[in-house]
């Protein structure tokens, strides 16, 4: 009896143009939640990113699933730069500086009012996205405080506060207006994390369970 061979399955792979107007729709969305809150009409983003409605909704059948998908890119993208950095240089300080300034242009800290009370902030690519952001953000300040380039008195939870404070326009103003002093006052912190520190700091630094806390 001849035993039967089953045919390898073909794996479907999404074609370019597909994959073309999911990204035009994440970047359409990433715009339009920035400048007009996360309520914006899923048609206007479609009509931003030029294509139907109906090619959106086969992508993120929900607003939910838009969102995530926009806040994991911008999580994701943030991460990969600071990544390049530190491979580029072998500089932990360098690669931090190149996380911080593109976190400011991706607008990460003006994204994260979109994350409401019914998003599934558990999700797995959600999470995972997070995690990575945030071990990499602890490796690089471990290594530059090792190598005395970053002051001792601070931590993972102190620097993303205080990105998100600084380069947080409010949704729904003219917040381009101001985008020529982010990098400016950001710069001017990153310069006051350098060692030996100038200052004695009040208080513990903040760790990264400490922000999730607060």
């Amino acid at each position: 009896m001849t035993a039967t061979t089953t045919a390898p399955r073909k794996v479907t792979r999404p074609r370019a143009d597909a994959l073309r107007n999911r990204e035009r729709i994440v970047s359409a969305a990433r715009e339009m939640f920035t400048e007009f809150g996360p309520d914006v009409p899923l048609d206007d983003i479609a009509r931003r990113a030029g294509v139907g409605n109906a090619t959106l909704y086969r992508n993120f059948p929900d607003r939910d699933a838009l969102v995530r998908e926009v806040v994991c890119s911008v999580m994701d993208r943030t991460t990969e730069a600071a990544e390049i950095a530190l491979t580029e240089t072998g500089d932990a300080f360098e690669a931090l500086e190149r996380f911080v300034h593109t976190a400011a242009d991706e607008r990460i800290s003006a994204l994260c009012p979109m994350i409401q009370s019914t998003f599934d902030q558990n999700h797995p690519d959600l999470e995972a996205a997070r995690v990575r952001c945030e071990e990499l953000v602890v490796e690089l300040m471990n290594r530059a405080k090792a190598a005395g380039q970053l002051r001792t008195d601070v931590d993972s939870g102190d620097l993303l506060i205080v990105v998100a404070q600084l380069s947080r326009p409010p949704a729904g103003t003219a917040c381009f207006q101001v985008d020529r002093f982010v990098h400016r006052h950001l710069q001017l912190f990153l310069d006051g994390l350098r060692a030996p520190a100038r200052s004695i700091l009040p208080g513990t630094a903040l760790t990264m369970e400490d922000l999730r806390q607060v």
